[in-house]
């Protein structure tokens, strides 16, 4: 389980200290599939980096299966089982698909899984094995790959920040069947951070996320439902407005 225990991240601004995350108390059970939704700027991707490491809370502390992990590295977590892909993957000029997927993988992975893991994510496979990750992938290929490494390893937390992002229908719904797939194993806990529908609708809790603070949090079957409402609503309001401007 991860546990956020009154996180705080702040960060300077020029004459100013903007608070990206507010005091957030926040549980994520094991086995659970929980998406991260809400608007742009809110916070959600913060929250991501602060569970990985790659930014540090300004106060509070962060905790992994009774654990105090607040002052870890990115290593030491990836070491306790917990992985990260980001919005913008890097990329690995001189390494191959085949060889960035055995690492994940943590030993020389045979071709024919290597292979499963890249149809997983909607590309085929033996085009890209040998292939370099640099500059010569398109962003969304690369973001593909680097989703295929995070399936190949042996986690107990998976983080995917906004992985429809650059990704074109097919391979997107290739992507979510795997992700199906992964939630019905219930073997690790997925995050999953999305304004993307059909992934709400996977979850097992939508936790949204506004101002750096936890606005709504529950079953998706339940939240889903209202953040749709309120888009519908705010949608009539805007056309509204509109018509009595003209």
């Amino acid at each position: 389980m991860i546990e956020l225990k009154n996180v705080s991240f702040k960060v300077a601004s020029d004459n100013d200290t903007l608070e990206i995350i507010d005091n957030i108390d926040l549980k994520i059970d094991d086995g659970k599939f929980t998406v991260i939704t809400g608007p742009n700027g809110g916070g959600k991707s913060t929250i991501a980096r602060l569970i990985m490491g790659i930014e540090k809370p300004t106060s509070g502390s962060i905790i992994f299966d009774g654990q105090d992990i607040t002052d870890l590295s990115v290593t030491d977590r990836a070491k306790l089982g917990i992985g990260y892909a980001f919005q913008q993957p890097p990329r690995f000029k001189g390494l191959t698909v085949r060889k960035l997927l055995s690492l994940a993988h943590g030993s020389n992975l045979p071709v024919d899984e290597c292979c499963a893991y890249l149809t997983n994510v909607g590309l085929c496979s033996k085009e890209y094995l040998n292939r370099e990750v640099d500059a010569s992938l398109s962003g969304g290929e690369v973001k593909r790959i680097e989703i295929a490494s995070i399936m190949a390893r042996d986690l107990k937390v998976a983080i995917f920040d906004e992985p429809e992002a650059g990704i074109d229908l097919w391979s997107f719904s290739m992507l979510i069947e795997t992700f199906k797939n992964m939630a019905k194993k219930k073997d690790k806990s997925i995050v999953l951070i999305s304004h993307q529908e059909r992934i709400m609708k996977m979850a097992d809790e939508i936790i949204v996320i506004a101002d750096g603070r936890i606005r709504d949090r529950g079953e998706a079957g339940v939240i889903f439902p209202r953040l749709m409402n309120e888009f519908e609503e705010n949608c009539d309001f805007r056309g509204k407005a509109g018509k009595a401007n003209e």
